[in-house]
Order: C-alpha cells, then structure tokens, then sequence
C-alpha cells in the first residue's frame, strides 16, 4: 500500500500542469447512500463544432488502490484528441467498502455524467463511451449491461476494455475452458502474478456466481443489444485470455462490433511500469486510435502525449 500511494505521488509530480487548452476540474458524485465520491472533469477550452463525445473512465488497482488521476493522461488525451469531454471516477475502495460497493458507485457515477454531460458542454448524442484499466474495465463491464438493462439515456455507444478482469478463473463455461490457459501460463508473470489478484480478491470479496454485478461474462441475459467495444490486451497477463475469450464471444456469437489490440509478450498494464518502452507509446497510440474507432472520428494527434508515465495500474 505504501509502495502506491509513494508511486501515485511520482506519477502526480510527472504529469505536472495540465495542457493549456485542457480544462480540469475536480467534482464529487453523489453515490446512493449519500456519500460524496472523488472525479475529475477534463473540458476543451475550444470545444468542435460538431459538439463534445462524452468519455467517462475508471481507474484500476484490483479495486484496492487507484484514484481518478490513473486516468489523467488517458482522459487528456482523448480531449485533445476528440475534443471530448473526458470525466474519471474513481469507487469506494476495498477492503474498507467490499463488493458491491464499486460497481454500485460506478453506476451511480455512469448516471450522473449522462445528467450532467449538457452542462459540462458534452452531447452524448454524438458518443457517449465508458471505459476503464484492469479492475476499472470489470466495472465498464459490469455498466454496459446495467445500462442495457435499466435502458440508461441518453444511452452508451461503445466501450472501452483496457487489459480487463472478466471472468472469475473458477467460473469459466466448460466450452471456452480449452481456450483459458493463461491463468497458468503467465500465473508467475511480472507486475500481476495470480498471487496478486488473489491477495486483490481477498481483499474486494466479490461474489463469482454474481452474473450481474462482478462476473458479468456469465450474466444471465447474455450479451445481447450491447455497444461497439474496443479492448487492449497484454500478452504475459494471466487476464489475457479472458479478455480473448470475451471478444470472440461479443463479435462471433452476439454480432457486437468488436476492435482488439493485442501487446506480446508483455505484462499487465505495461504501459504503466515500463513508459520508456516503444510498446508504451504504440498503446497510448492505439488507445486514441481505438477511441477514434468507437466514436466514428479521426483523431487529431498534434497535441496528443504518447510517451506514456509511470502511474499505479
């Protein structure tokens, strides 16, 4: 825990002053009990003329660690590169807050960016994406199906799953079993061995028989009438082939358009840990590519930072 909260710190520090024509606030969302929960509001100066996409992101950190700056360049970025106008959330930690806590509070920050996106400048009626890193893309994964299901408007025209947690390794439908082998494979591999998320889960508690609001893969209306999705998976992460295995599954068996980036031989989060790296700045390439693709715009990369810094994944 100290090691990340001193690694939050050095990754504050690197970031440093937002661009000038990034506008960034800091706000808080009402969560259900009455809590107020930490976000970040990133705006153009110089908003398109075709009107703000509207991003909402979440952090990751196995729902133990993290805050809404694990998203900060991420969100930048997307500003800079969409003109979007890019809100990052974080959650009720584990192990203080256990599960349901995260996914309750993700959803009632997902509702109170769409009742606040016209104040904010955005139009979600020309995107409106959740998306999120690790522990944050089980949370867009758990979203996309509430908002499905409880018909959230205006309504979620893509998501983004960033090296995601999606499938409890115990859980895994015997028909996709043959294909779910990096749990073992990559079970000692740098950044997040299994050892990791299992102390992760132990702390969280989540319950894997719940389809709807953790172990979404095995939710019990399918996948059906969901967005267009991106996803970003590292090679050498024991999540790898959930996140696989998901992706054929939306494209192949729900006819969801799907968009899948795939790193080699690296770990989790690599981006993160290891900046320095060309992969680093291939993925933050990508990333604003993949949004792009969500959201039906060509990027504009003059202002975009590629060299990815140092933060807790």
């Amino acid at each position: 825990m100290a090691m990340a909260e001193k690694g939050d710190a050095a990754a504050m520090a690197a970031l440093g002053q937002p661009p000038l024509d990034v506008k960034q606030t800091e706000l808080q969302y009402p969560a259900e009990d009455g809590s107020k929960v930490r976000a970040k509001l990133f705006q153009p100066l110089n908003p398109p003329k075709g009107g703000s996409p509207l991003i909402v992101m979440y952090h990751g950190g196995g729902i133990c660690l993290g805050n809404p700056e694990g998203e900060e360049l991420t969100c930048q970025n997307f500003v800079q590169a969409f003109g979007a106008v890019c809100v990052s959330v974080t959650y009720r930690l584990a192990p203080n807050f256990r599960f349901p806590h995260a996914p309750k509070d993700a959803w009632d920050a997902l509702q109170w960016a769409a009742a606040n996106a016209k104040l904010w400048g955005a139009d979600p009626s020309v995107g409106f994406v959740v998306g999120g890193t690790s522990a944050g893309a089980n949370l867009t994964f758990v979203l996309v199906h509430l908002a499905r299901d409880e018909k959230l408007s205006p309504p979620l025209t893509g998501q983004y799953l960033a090296i995601p947690l999606l499938l409890p390794n115990g859980k895994v439908p015997e028909k996709y079993s043959p294909y779910a082998i990096s749990y073992e494979q990559n079970k000692n591999s740098p950044i997040l061995p299994v050892a990791a998320i299992d102390m992760f889960m132990c702390g969280y508690q989540p319950d894997i028989d719940d389809g709807v609001l953790y172990a979404t893969f095995n939710h019990p209306k399918g996948h059906k009438d969901l967005p267009p999705t991106y996803f970003q998976i590292d090679g050498m992460d024991p999540l790898r082939d959930e996140g696989l295995i998901y992706e054929r599954v939306l494209n192949r068996e729900f006819r969801v358009k799907t968009k899948l980036n795939v790193y080699p031989g690296l770990p989790h989060g690599h981006w993160v840990f290891f900046p320095f790296l060309k992969s680093s700045e291939k993925f933050r390439k990508e990333q604003v590519d993949g949004m792009g693709w969500l959201l039906g715009k060509e990027p504009d990369f003059t202002k975009v930072m590629l060299k990815a810094i140092a933060a807790v994944a």
